[in-house]
């Protein structure tokens, strides 16, 4: 497992469009369908990868706090799946069922989206406003696998809800670490 930071997308970055399967419903969808009211989230991830297990509880949550306050929560997994069969877009399915995602889980397997955006690793955030414009990426908060620091997704829960309330969101900005998108 290779710690990868994020590249820190810079703010004000328009969000690229993008048109994928939803491996849940099987449903094509598209940034423009789903984005949110005052803001939409954008998270990479995967299946297989530690950091982002240690932290899927809190993302399940996350989306189940701000979706109602017009913030859109949706994860894209850009992995390599023949290389890492776990991350498979049925595998995808599963876990977002166990882990009660109630948001889009979306597929992409040419892996342009994650280009698109600059990730380089899982989890990767990119908070955008209601224009989706870039106001925020980087870490979720401090907690990583074994450091004993609790998941509480302060940094970006600060940031959504900065969005949320019209006031500014803390330019000082720290990128998210995990594993690297698995690249064909």
């Amino acid at each position: 497992m290779a710690l990868t930071p994020s590249n820190m997308l810079p703010l004000g970055t328009k969000a690229p469009d993008f048109n994928l399967v939803d491996t849940v419903d099987d449903k094509q969808k598209s940034l423009e369908t789903l984005k949110g009211q005052k803001g939409t989230l954008i998270m990479f991830i995967c299946n297989h990868c530690p950091f982002v297990k240690h932290v899927n509880a809190e993302l399940s949550q996350l989306a189940k706090d701000y979706i109602s306050k017009g913030i859109t929560c949706i994860a894209i997994s850009s992995n390599d799946v023949e290389n890492y069969p776990q991350d498979a877009p049925n595998k995808m399915k599963e876990n977002a069922i166990e882990n009660d995602f109630i948001f889009p889980y979306l597929y992409d397997q040419t892996q342009d989206v994650a280009k698109a955006y600059d990730a380089a690793c899982t989890p990767d955030f990119f908070l955008f406003d209601e224009n989706l414009e870039l106001v925020y990426t980087g870490q979720l908060d401090d907690s990583r696998p074994g450091n004993d620091i609790p998941v509480t997704g302060k940094d970006l829960r600060a940031a959504m809800n900065a969005l949320i309330e019209g006031t500014d969101i803390n330019k000082d900005q720290k990128p998210s670490m995990g594993c690297n998108i698995k690249w064909k």
